[in-house]
Order: C-alpha cells, then structure tokens, then sequence
C-alpha cells in the first residue's frame, strides 16, 4: 500500500511504545523491530539491562542486527565498525583506525517494568517514565495467574484500538468463551475523560454471566452483575478490566476480576505490533488454568478479531478514516473520542 498524504501525523514520537515483551529478549539474541517506521535493535546488555540502537550503521547502512556482538558492542558484519551501547563508534578497523566524527548511531531511552519493554522515539529530553501507563499488578500477581501473547497485524494500529475502546463487537464477532449474548449493543458506554485518559465502561445484568467466568461463580447458570472498562493512554495503550460478581456490587473483593492490557505499536501506517497481558483474581496458582485461558484468548483474537480487522484494513485501502465518512452508532461514543484526542496530540506535536 502507498503511504497516505498524512503520514507526517501519523504518529506520535514523544510517547512511550512497547518495543517488546521482557520474554523476547533472552541472553545474547538481538532482534530487530521496525516501530513507528524506525529500524530498532534491541539486546540486553551482559548485566540484564535493555538498550536500544537505531539498527543501521551509518557507513553504508546495513542493519546492525545482521552483525556479531562483542561484550556489549555490537559489530556490523559489512566493514567491521564497532558500537557500543550508547550508539558510539568503539572501534574503526581500516586505515589509521581514527573514528569519524559523524560515525554514531542513535540509541533511546528505554524502561523495562512488569514484563514490557518500553522505548522513548522522541526528544531524549522529553522522555519522563512517570508517563509509562501502570501494568504493575502484573508485577503483584503470582507467574501462576499472568500471561503474555504478542501478535502482528496488517492493519493500522487505530483499527486495533476502535477494537478495544468498542466492545460491543463481542456480541456479534465472537464465540461462547467471552460472548455477552447481545447486552452490550443496546447500553450507551459511559465515557468520561480525565486529561490525557479516555475511559469507556458498560455496566449489565448478564443471564448468565460470561462463560469465561460463569464456571467459577458459585451459581453458574445464574444472573450476575458484570462491567468492562477500558482506560485509554496515548497513543494506543489501553487497560481492561472485566469482572463479575453475584450477590453484592463490589467487584474487587467478592467478584471474579480480569486486568487485561492492549498495547498497540505501529510498525508502519499499515502494519502493527501487539501486546496482550493478562492478569486475574481467581484460581490464583493454577498453571495449567492460567495456560488454557491465555490460549483460549489468543485464539479468539486470532480467528475472530484479527481477520475481520485486517479484511476491514484491505477494504479501506490507503483512506483515511474521516476521508470514507463512516456511519457512526452509539457504541462509538469511546472510540471516537479517543481518535479525536489523538488528532488533537499529533496536530500539537506536529505545529
């Protein structure tokens, strides 16, 4: 697909994005991501921690990450120049061996916090961690009752949030596991936004509960009470939590309790990366329950989200959203305005 005459907004860079999971970066490896059109090396250094390089070396820009490490620097296999974790040339094998001035390359800030790798695209000077959305209850929880999925997508990555911010989808597009047979198209979400956050929530007497919870309440064919809610960080960095509860409204202590996390990083306009994290309240040190729930998640999202969206992305071509005016319903109300307040972002950083 041809770029779009706005990719220049397209994007935030004054943002963090998830470059990986912490499980993706093990011992020695290197991997190269594209994120938000920027190739990315990243790798641990020998003491664990994770550091980032633009992954092109500057002499004729072959990819670093097609090169051999030495301790912590990294050397590019195509004329032997050496960088070290800081981006600067350590090492110039030809001639005098003098390292030109302008031989470097960039490196990012980067914070790794409960199972997320987070990089910083923007101005280095810009870069505050108090901004990196909290994911720390999937630090709290016991290995048992946490899991990670990462997935790719051809589609653009606000596509996958409209997914996530619009859950009455789950009506129609998918199976029994997490169906909420027909409750959530009808209810008007509440939406509320505080600052940079959009928070979208629906609230229903579900009959019964979600068969991905109706199996663990003590009535399982009984009605119960039962809420999403999604909270938005930009640019694509969504909290979900979902839960039931019989008898009583007080979800945190007497429900069932799912924390989810949706992370989305663009690759390109069309392409994106996926993070998914899960965390819960119930059936706490069950492995193999823990194991059957992530698999049973990402196959919903595999053969239900996924195909719809990147079919939806092929339809739309290289239009903007706006430019093919969609129909909007009521169940748009937190999307749109989480596509709106993104707009608002990209035009101020942009100016």
């Amino acid at each position: 697909m041809e770029m779009s005459n706005n990719n220049k907004k397209q994007f935030l860079r004054n943002t963090w994005y998830v470059a990986a999971l912490s499980s993706e970066l093990d011992g020695t490896a290197l991997l190269s991501r594209t994120l938000i059109g920027e190739t990315v090396l990243l790798y641990r250094l020998e003491n664990g921690q994770v550091t980032a390089l633009r992954d092109r070396c500057p002499h004729r820009f072959a990819p670093l990450s097609k090169g051999t490490r030495k301790g912590d620097d990294i050397v590019c296999q195509y004329h032997g120049l050496q960088f070290n974790a800081e981006g600067q040339c350590s090492h110039n094998p030809h001639g005098n061996g003098k390292i030109p001035r302008a031989c470097a390359v960039r490196s990012y800030p980067m914070e790794e916090r409960d199972g997320f790798i987070w990089i910083w695209m923007g101005e280095r000077s810009k870069a505050d961690p108090s901004k990196i959305m909290d994911c720390s209850i999937l630090s709290t929880k016991p290995a048992s009752a946490v899991g990670y999925i990462y997935m790719y997508n051809k589609c653009n990555y606000q596509l996958l949030t409209d997914n996530i911010m619009d859950l009455s989808h789950i009506d129609h597009l998918h199976g029994p596991l997490i169906n909420t047979n027909g409750k959530l198209s009808p209810l008007l979400p509440k939406v509320e936004e505080q600052g940079e956050v959009v928070s979208v929530r629906w609230d229903w007497l579900a009959e019964p509960a979600m068969q991905l919870f109706a199996v663990h309440l003590q009535r399982p064919d009984d009605q119960a009470n039962q809420f999403f809610q999604v909270d938005w960080h930009a640019p694509s960095n969504m909290h979900l939590r979902v839960a039931a509860v019989q008898d009583s409204m007080d979800y945190e202590n007497d429900g069932l309790m799912l924390y989810d996390y949706h992370i989305m990083t663009p690759e390109s306009e069309f392409s994106t990366h996926y993070f998914f994290a899960s965390a819960r309240n119930y059936l706490e040190d069950d492995a193999d329950y823990n194991a059957a729930k992530m698999a049973g998640m990402e196959q919903a999202f595999v053969e239900e989200d996924k195909p719809m969206i990147e079919a939806q992305q092929h339809e739309m071509g290289d239009k903007d959203f706006w430019e093919l005016e969609p129909v909007l319903l009521s169940s748009d109300a937190g999307g749109i305005r989480v596509r709106r307040k993104l707009a608002e972002m990209l035009e101020i950083e942009s100016a």
